[in-house]
């Protein structure tokens, strides 16, 4: 059986950990007992992405190890919106849509993690069951005392913001209180004394590591993991069409396999530690493969990551979709892409048009700009005047693939 403490051995060995406030002691605890260790989720969307992921599998990780995960969903903090290193405040949400987005996460972290009532399965709360039912004067006379404003300006994160043009906003200084009763009420209710996140929540964490120490005369710790670039410099998760959503709705597996394994050469060895479960010494040999047979370990990576996400089912679905397009020149029907009216059809819809409604193109700027830089294909031909259309004539087998550049395709059909 293997010793607890070593998530901290393969957590680091994988790239997970940037700083912990005492490892020692961290490691000590995981030795005598199971810990419960948490991640905070605001839910300002209906679903998490690839930025996420590095905390996920940090809880899966956890888990592996016969610990407790424990997901709590921003319900009441993301009223606030956490200014860690952000230019600007977050457009607040109404609790409508609050709600929507918890369900829509909760699908997200379901299905990474084991949840359930006894042992090691992971549990999901919501922090609007205590933070909703607060008194103001009482949160102030209680946890407030507890606060060094001066300490507080400190932080890398707030004084981010304060030396930008656009301020700090009263509303947003408390979100760091808030999430340290959050750690608290924690502690208090389900025994959690670890909490992980991101390098950016650094200041936040050892804030909640204080209250607990001072107000219930115990030791928590923290942990946090690097925030990720890829080895361009690209923020991990973000894309020129936005964010990676991991909801299959919102992003689907095939696009979702083909993020993966678009992976930047530098990077296929680091990504497959940190989002994948493969054995380490078979990520070090395929990080070793060199030349074309590097397009083999990202076609791995991009697998393994799809199947966490999504099945394997989907995943090899992905895989064979991806195959044929692009090793056999077919144009998969499994592809994502959309109906059009066939009367629409039959008048002749405009390339250019199309690429945006695939999501191919984000404006009709950027759809001239793919025709003019030669990125733009039609049923694999090159579409050289912006005026062009696609019409009825254009299906094979009742759809045309239209392609930016050699990678990203849609399928557009007559509905």
């Amino acid at each position: 059986m293997s010793d607890p403490s070593d998530f901290l051995r393969e957590a680091e060995a994988r790239g997970f950990i940037f700083q912990c406030t005492d490892m020692d002691g961290l490691r000590d605890a995981m030795r005598a007992a199971p810990v419960a260790g948490y991640v905070g989720f605001d839910c300002t969307a209906d679903s998490l992405h690839v930025g996420h992921m590095t905390q996920i599998m940090m809880l899966r990780l956890l888990q592996k190890y016969g610990h407790k995960p424990v997901a709590v969903l921003g319900g009441g903090t993301t009223r606030i919106g956490d200014p860690s290193f952000r230019e600007e405040a977050r457009q607040l949400l109404t609790d409508e849509q609050i709600a929507i987005n918890l369900a829509g996460i909760r699908k997200s972290l379901e299905t990474f993690l084991s949840f359930g009532h006894t042992g090691s399965d992971a549990i999901l709360v919501n922090n609007a069951e205590w933070l909703d039912k607060l008194s103001y004067i009482d949160l102030l006379r209680e946890v407030g005392v507890h606060f060094s404003v001066n300490r507080m300006l400190s932080f890398d994160s707030v004084r981010n913001r304060l030396e930008r043009e656009q301020g700090l906003t009263f509303l947003e200084f408390n979100y760091s209180i808030l999430q340290a009763f959050d750690f608290r009420e924690l502690n208090r209710r389900y025994g959690v004394t670890l909490q992980m996140g991101g390098s950016d929540q650094w200041g936040n964490i050892v804030q909640g590591i204080d209250l607990v120490r001072r107000t219930e005369t115990k030791q928590v710790f923290g942990l946090t993991a690097p925030l990720l670039a890829t080895a361009s410099g690209v923020k991990m998760g973000k894309t020129a069409a936005g964010a990676v959503w991991l909801s299959a709705a919102k992003r689907s597996p095939f696009d979702y396999w083909q993020f993966w394994r678009n992976t930047e050469d530098a990077d296929v060895g680091r990504f497959l530690r940190l989002f994948t479960d493969l054995p380490l010494d078979e990520i070090a040999r395929l990080e070793s493969l060199g030349g074309a047979e590097i397009n083999e370990a990202k076609k791995i990576l991009a697998t393994a990551a799809t199947t966490l996400c999504h099945g394997a089912e989907a995943a090899e679905a992905a895989a064979e979709t991806a195959r044929r397009t692009f090793e056999s020149g077919e144009a998969a029907e499994d592809l994502p892409g959309i109906d059009i009216p066939r009367a629409e059809l039959g008048a002749g819809v405009p390339a250019i048009a199309l690429f945006v409604r695939t999501g191919l193109a984000t404006s009709n700027g950027e759809a001239r700009r793919l025709i003019r830089g030669g990125g733009a294909r039609l049923n694999d031909t090159p579409i050289t005047d912006e005026a062009q259309t696609v019409s009825l004539a254009d299906l094979i087998d009742g759809a045309a693939k239209l392609s930016a550049g050699r990678k990203q395709h849609r399928l557009v059909r007559a509905g």
